[in-house]
């Protein structure tokens, strides 16, 4: 009798590479492959996965198991390949308070000839997410075919969507998972599923945001220091160009944090209405890093001066209908003596302006889009911004 075509005779249960990784056993490379396979055809149900994340979490991945984790993700679905005349570069944040960086930097990158299909995701824990931020514009698809997203950003130069069905669909489902698990903070895991989007976006370069301090996931240095040099290695043994910028969060980013106050504080930005000097600063490095890794045409000199001026031929009007942006019900939020007393405490901020309310507590649930705040306090210094490099991994 022969076995099943999709079941090979090597394959473990998924239950037993779980029960190999919460005993701290190595996994090889076929054996991930074959859970992240039936996680994406439904053999693998939420709970195993939900113990598998534990056990990562706890256990962790050795750099050939995290490279093949990744690798197992982005494959899981289709993987673009573009044919434009610049070059297809991403950032990606870990995430932070007041952190909309994304949304202006993309259309920079692009007027500067880059090009930027960012595959982005939603919130995690107290952190916002891009996605989160697009859905608070009424009318906008933020899971358009993957035809309709290659033309626009051939079109316009870039464009922000969700992950879809058809790219990295593992990663889609167990980044809800680890969101209601307790298991957001793993380096491993935050490796493996920001690396798996980027590789099945079809990049030619990529730039990391690690966030550090109260307000990210990574409070201290060493702790962002390592995320980036996991990032970058493992990105760089995939075969994706990779830097990665360490840059504080012990202070919100922007004096806004909320999906539909960040919207709006992105237009600002870009029109010139307003531009904070801790938002603009991050801005500004990661998108030069970004066409540094990209390294466009040298004879092309694109026209800055609509940024610098801040007109930018921004017409928001023009393309989308105007969306409630401040809540119906306004509630004062308590004050701080100085901005001094604040600094630390951007993570119980981020959960009071952005996250409380609109926290999820279960798979897939909605955020609110109109909870938010604005004004808020900024501490003054220690904005430091680190560059990580790091020797490439070599494959085995």
């Amino acid at each position: 009798m022969r076995l099943p075509q999709e079941r090979r005779p090597q394959e473990r249960l998924p239950q037993e590479t779980i029960r190999a990784k919460r005993d701290g056993q190595p996994l090889d490379p076929e054996e991930i492959d074959a859970f992240i396979r039936g996680l994406t055809d439904g053999r693998v149900g939420e709970g195993q996965a939900a113990a598998f994340a534990m056990a990562v979490f706890f256990r962790g991945l050795s750099l050939p198991e995290r490279v093949a984790l990744t690798r197992a993700m982005a494959e899981s679905g289709r993987v673009l390949a573009w044919d434009l005349p610049g070059p297809v570069l991403d950032k990606h944040s870990t995430g932070g308070i007041g952190d909309a960086v994304s949304l202006p930097l993309a259309p920079m990158v692009a007027a500067c000839g880059g090009y930027v299909p960012m595959i982005s995701g939603r919130g995690l824990g107290h952190t916002g997410g891009t996605l989160d931020k697009l859905g608070s514009i009424p009318g906008y698809d933020a899971t358009p075919g993957l035809d309709a997203f290659r033309r626009v950003v051939g079109t316009v130069g870039c464009a922000i969507i969700g992950q879809t069905a058809e790219l990295a669909p593992a990663d889609r489902r167990l980044y809800a998972i680890r969101d209601v698990t307790g298991t957001v903070e793993s380096r491993d895991l935050i490796t493996a599923s920001i690396l798996s989007k980027k590789l099945a976006a079809g990049l030619d370069g990529l730039v990391m945001d690690v966030k550090q301090g109260s307000g990210a996931f990574m409070a201290s240095v060493p702790e962002a220091r390592a995320l980036a040099q996991s990032i970058v290695t493992v990105a760089e043994g995939a075969g994706l160009h990779t830097a990665a910028l360490i840059t504080d969060m012990d202070a919100p980013l922007a004096s806004a944090a909320g999906n539909a106050v960040e919207v709006a504080y992105a237009i600002d930005y870009l029109t010139g209405a307003r531009r904070e000097p801790r938002f603009h600063a991050v801005t500004v490095a990661l998108g030069a890093e970004m066409l540094v890794i990209g390294g466009p045409d040298p004879h092309q000199r694109p026209d800055h001066r609509g940024h610098q001026q801040g007109s930018a031929g921004l017409d928001p009007a023009g393309h989308l209908p105007r969306g409630p942006v401040l809540p119906p019900q306004r509630r004062a939020a308590p004050s701080a003596r100085s901005a001094r007393a604040l600094r630390g405490r951007a993570g119980p901020r981020g959960r009071a302006a952005g996250g409380l309310p609109d926290g999820r507590r279960a798979v897939g649930a909605p955020a609110r889009p109109r909870t938010g705040g604005r004004r808020l306090a900024a501490a003054p210094g220690r904005d430091r911004t680190r560059r990580v490099r790091t020797r490439a991994y070599q494959r085995p």
